[in-house]
């Protein structure tokens, strides 16, 4: 079926009353985008970030509107002529089912990382066998974590270099958890990873599952590891390898007890550190007791390798 998408451009205040008119004409399923709303999403959570893609703030720029979808049929017909009586200024295009399902998909593709890894979105699988390369497959549509990000790159590489993974893995702000699945598909044999998203788990379950790991080999939580303390102990103790793909404000006071986790002669690969933070990561790291053995730089991102240091 043919859908018809309706876009009005309007003003932050007249969102909620616009809305109103359109819901009386028989509209629903509105998407709003709108700079205001964008803006105090981001302010309420600096935590999360350092920073934010220039595209995706252009995007907001100046911008607010309103879009929703009619059935390209009599009854949606009849909305959208009423729509037009009210609205004239509205902008109309006609999309079709195999847009909505599959144009998305077009800015997916396989990533190569190192010499021996390829991120692959899994509907490209088939034909990126026999490429010689280990193939992490991932359902790019469900969560943040692709691999095309910088930090991420930093942290697939710096596994894929390791002569011999550590048998158990901790990834904090596993996302997707493709860089958890990465670790066991290059040799670890267990890994166990944490997000504050609520919905990372069922991702990352299913992320895992396209790559034959199971619930035996792969756990994820859900929640604050900064502040819980239920749930550092929920994720144990003992790993040869801790990862923590973040943010500098996250991973400044994880250097603290991160040290927990980890085994005496454990790796800690911290990453997600934009320029102008590393002094306050590396002032942490030292103060923390541990010691850089590889830093890495891409774009405007930095990825430690560290050990603690011996006494």
């Amino acid at each position: 079926m043919d859908y018809t998408e309706v876009i009005i451009n309007t003003r932050h205040e007249n969102i909620d009353p616009d809305i109103l008119v359109l819901e009386s004409l028989g509209a629903e399923g509105f998407v709003i985008e709108d700079e205001s709303d964008f803006k105090e999403f981001l302010e309420a959570n600096t935590q999360y970030w350092d920073y934010v893609d220039k595209e995706l703030e252009d995007r907001f720029k100046g911008l607010s509107r309103i879009k929703f979808y009619l059935n390209n049929d009599p009854a949606g017909k009849e909305i959208l002529t009423n729509v037009l009586s009210r609205f004239p200024e509205a902008k109309t295009s006609t999309v079709k089912d195999s847009d909505w399902e599959n144009n998305w998909r077009k800015y997916y593709k396989p990533i190569e990382t190192g010499k021996r890894l390829a991120v692959v979105p899994q509907w490209e699988s088939e034909s990126y066998e026999g490429s010689g390369r280990t193939l992490l497959k991932l359902d790019p549509g469900l969560i943040f974590g692709t691999g095309s990000h910088a930090t991420t790159k930093m942290c697939l590489e710096s596994l894929e270099a390791m002569e011999k993974l550590p048998e158990t893995v901790l990834d904090l702000g596993c996302g997707s958890g493709i860089l958890g699945i990465g670790a066991l598909l290059l040799g670890s044999l267990e890994c166990v990873g944490c997000d504050i998203d609520p919905k990372a788990p069922d991702v990352a379950y299913m992320n895992a599952c396209l790559n034959g790991i199971g619930k035996d080999r792969y756990t994820v939580y859900a929640g604050d590891i900064i502040s819980d303390m239920s749930l550092r102990k929920e994720c144990g103790s003992g790993y040869g390898l801790v990862i923590a793909n973040i943010v500098a404000d996250v991973i400044i006071p994880l250097s603290s007890f991160v040290k927990d986790f980890m085994s005496e002669d454990a790796l800690f690969i911290c990453s997600g550190i934009i320029d102008n933070r590393r002094d306050e990561v590396e002032a942490a790291l030292n103060k923390n007791g541990f010691e850089i053995l590889e830093h890495k730089h891409l774009e405007e991102w930095n990825c430690y390798i560290t050990k603690s240091k011996r006494l």
